[in-house]
């Protein structure tokens, strides 16, 4: 985006010193909720994760019930039961999203910024929040012995793979919220829920060959 911006390839956002007051808590749960599945996916399969993470839709009418006063009909509660469960970093990954789907979800209405560049700005926070707590936590030299490590069991092509993620994974967020800025944080979760079907899926036939019973 700070390439894109200069080139004219999409609008800069105008934004003001109450934007970035506003979207600072939702870095914050932006940041928790990346982290804390990474560090689920790192322990667990990744298809147990995304099972776990499909749980959310249940935490937005929670959080929505609670803290917007949104009320739904029982039928949306009961048909949310069966996919509630799981292990203790994917859950608190989709309390964190939640609150970040609900609080972007009120930082552009009203607002000059569409869900393209609210994104943008809310990586580029989150990156500042994230390198504060990496530092605090790791430093550099765990950093490079991290790096030594995955390229030697990799081989080079695990920077192509970084990139790779990146990018795909950039391009992912930036269309969610591109959709976020039109539908309600609950639909914005549902749809999530159909993504991790895929991605269960895909885990399995391509890129891990996870027996499945």
């Amino acid at each position: 985006m700070l390439v894109s911006w200069p080139l004219k390839i999409s609008e800069a956002p105008k934004t003001n010193s109450e934007f970035w007051k506003t979207l600072f808590p939702v870095a914050v749960a932006h940041s928790i909720g990346h982290v804390a599945a990474m560090v689920s996916m790192s322990i667990v399969a990744i298809s147990l994760t995304h099972i776990v993470k499909s749980g959310e839709p249940a935490f937005s009418v929670l959080v929505s019930r609670f803290l917007l006063g949104e009320t739904f009909p029982v039928l949306v509660f009961l048909s949310l039961v069966p996919i509630i469960g799981g292990f203790m970093g994917a859950m608190i990954s989709n309390l964190a999203f939640v609150f970040r789907n609900i609080f972007s979800k009120r930082g552009m209405k009203g607002k000059s910024v569409g869900g393209m560049n609210y994104y943008a700005c809310l990586s580029m926070l989150s990156l500042l929040i994230l390198t504060a707590f990496a530092i605090a936590v790791e430093g550099p030299r765990v950093w490079a012995v991290g790096w030594q490590r995955a390229v030697s069991l990799i081989g080079p092509s695990f920077i192509w793979w970084v990139v790779a993620q990146s990018v795909f994974y950039h391009l992912y967020n930036q269309v969610s919220y591109m959709s976020l800025n039109d539908i309600s944080p609950l639909t914005f979760s549902i749809g999530n829920t159909m993504k991790r079907i895929s991605v269960i899926v895909s885990s399995i036939i391509i890129s891990f060959c996870t027996p499945v019973q």
